[in-house]
């Protein structure tokens, strides 16, 4: 027997303005049933014991806020459910020796999980609307659960927690970095040794309110870091990091691994696979319902995440897989399509130059570097936001240009901002398929989340008639599914085309997806930037990874990138050979 979920988007549903409408053509409720009734509140409750899953409410809904999803779940109650018809979470993954990762798409459950794991959360095994003391929730876990919450329940174990949207968590505190971390106890190492672990000591005097996002993710996980817990969780704290402080987050937390169990979230597919000795994969369906896997080595867990089937439970979750090709870097150029000149440009604390440069129809640019060396203003140079200061030049192509920051626009529905400019309509509408916008469309910009914000502006962006395509770190907020959809989009939109592109961003899997070159930027973070002319993706990726001093290879068996472990027989072998990226 299968178990009926009915989810009700609250934020989209607009209670009796349809009139009802779900409720109106119920057939149980034409029956006399009460299988769908109003709230004090005045919106619709659905009854997933007497709905029968006929799906006409779901069609009926003038603003697509009803799902309704039968789960081959036999007998199996949630973990945790957030309300009436809302978002409810099977099983429940637990700490393991090392680094234990979270994998899946974004809306079924990961965080959620890790709240419950901290005691953020009680588990309430769908009875939502129920006060659960621990002894009742230990009771209805098995012994192995119950070993671990117990200890959760009786407050015997310290817990240290690096939440997902650090601005909001951090930047309410008025005070600066160094009084913040006067406030973190009890300590497991010294401050000042945090801190040139973590290169914060330019900061150490600044107010939270003047700091970039990287800056304040670094000083979230520093805390984090530093307390003396038995259990430590990150999540995504990879988000506003550019490549070389992410491996330095990586290694911190893998040495912190070597005395305590850590669990970490991340959608940056390589730092993830090099992070995570243990791996849960998550699926189901987005803000509907997320199912647990069991426990993986990470190397399984990953590729059968990639594949869409979980091998030991026998579930297949996703109709296709994900694969990466075996296909080498193509050799010859087309013909030229853009050619930029020697770009300078001067701030009072800042300073950048560029090569110049041409790019051939068809290819993909990706661009590499440190955060606040320039990446951003060469691409708005580009884009002819930005005018350099030694020479006039106006880039006479049409340029699709998607920032580095998406704000969202006030009193706009999302239809209406795609209404409001000509798209390619098949374009259009394979990025609303293949990115999940469509249950988006009558939302207000305002009300969207940072990720639902991005989908948006990776659409319009590609959707545009142009010639010259700009993205800026466009897998922001994005997790691993929605960035390699984005890459194939990309593909089909620039392969074989008489257009180009430059992506800038920090996740070395979609930038190896994704260019055919890079170009690599390099200087002193907010002092100078430089670069020169884009190369070709071998022999930049190889000095990029050599500066990086990590190495790279393909999974035997599903060919995505991998960074290897330190010091490992591969990691040795590839630098003895100066083979830092490797290639089929």
């Amino acid at each position: 027997m299968s178990i009926r979920i009915a989810v009700i988007d609250r934020k989209k549903c607009v209670k009796d303005k349809c009139g009802y409408l779900c409720q109106k053509f119920c057939p149980g409720v034409l029956m006399g049933e009460d299988t769908i009734t109003i709230d004090d509140k005045g919106y619709p409750v659905i009854s997933e014991l007497l709905c029968t899953g006929c799906g006409i409410c779901v069609k009926k809904c003038p603003v697509d806020a009803i799902t309704i999803v039968n789960l081959p779940i036999e007998g199996k109650e949630p973990t945790y459910q957030y309300n009436v018809n809302a978002f409810r979470l099977y099983g429940i993954p637990l700490p393991s020796e090392g680094v234990t990762g979270f994998v899946g798409k974004n809306g079924i459950g990961k965080s959620t999980s890790m709240k419950i794991l901290t005691g953020m959360l009680k588990p309430n095994f769908g009875e939502y609307d129920k006060e659960w003391d621990w002894k009742e929730i230990l009771d209805k876990m098995n012994n192995i659960e119950r070993a671990y919450f117990s200890k959760i329940a009786d407050k015997k174990v310290e817990v240290s927690y690096k939440p997902q949207h650090v601005d909001m968590f951090l930047r309410p505190f008025k005070g600066t970095v160094e009084e913040l971390f006067r406030k973190v106890n009890p300590k497991r190492i010294d401050v000042n040794e945090a801190v040139e672990m973590f290169e914060l000591k330019p900061i150490m005097k600044r107010k939270l309110t003047e700091l970039s996002g990287g800056e304040l993710q670094k000083i979230a996980i520093a805390a984090a870091y530093i307390k003396d817990a038995e259990f430590y969780f990150f999540d995504e704290p990879a988000s506003y990091l550019d490549v070389e402080q992410r491996l330095l987050v990586a290694k911190m937390i893998k040495q912190l691994a070597d005395e305590k169990r850590v669990i970490v979230i991340e959608h940056d597919l390589a730092l993830f696979d090099y992070l995570a000795d243990y791996v849960y994969v998550f699926y189901g369906l987005e803000n509907t319902y997320g199912v647990v896997s069991g426990i993986k080595s990470v190397r399984n867990g990953i590729n059968e995440y990639l594949n869409g089937y979980l091998k030991d439970e026998n579930v297949r979750f996703r109709d296709h897989e994900i694969i990466f090709s075996q296909k080498a870097e193509e050799e010859g150029e087309g013909e030229v399509m853009l050619k930029y000149p020697k770009f300078e440009k001067k701030f009072s604390n800042f300073t950048f130059s560029s090569q110049p440069g041409e790019v051939h129809k068809g290819e993909i640019i990706g661009i590499l570097g440190r955060n606040a060396i320039g990446k951003s203003l060469f691409v708005k140079m580009l884009a002819g936001i930005v005018k350099p200061d030694n020479i006039e030049w106006e880039n006479t192509l049409k340029v699709s240009y998607k920032p580095q920051y998406v704000k969202a626009e006030e009193d706009i529905l999302v239809n209406q901002l795609f209404s409001n400019e000509k798209l390619n309509q098949f374009i259009f509408n394979e990025s609303v398929r293949k990115l999940g916008i469509s249950k988006l469309m009558d939302k207000p910009l305002t009300s969207l989340s940072g990720g639902e914000l991005q989908r948006i502006a990776i659409t319009l962006a590609l959707s545009r008639e142009a010639d010259i395509y700009l993205f800026d770190e466009p897998s922001a907020f994005l997790d691993i599914e929605q960035r390699l959809e984005f890459a194939s989009l990309l593909h089909s939109v620039i392969s074989n085309s008489d257009k180009v592109c430059f992506v800038v961003d920090h996740d070395l899997v979609l930038i190896e997806l994704l260019a055919k070159k890079v170009m690599l930027f390099s200087g002193k973070s907010s002092i100078n930037g430089m670069t020169s002319q884009p190369v070709k993706k071998y022999d930049g990726m190889n000095l990029f990874l050599k500066k990086m001093g990590v190495t790279m290879r393909r999974d035997a068996d599903t060919l995505r990138p991998r960074i290897n472990k330190p010091g490992s027989v591969k990691d040795r072998e590839q630098k003895e050979k100066g083979n830092y990226y490797e290639v089929i």
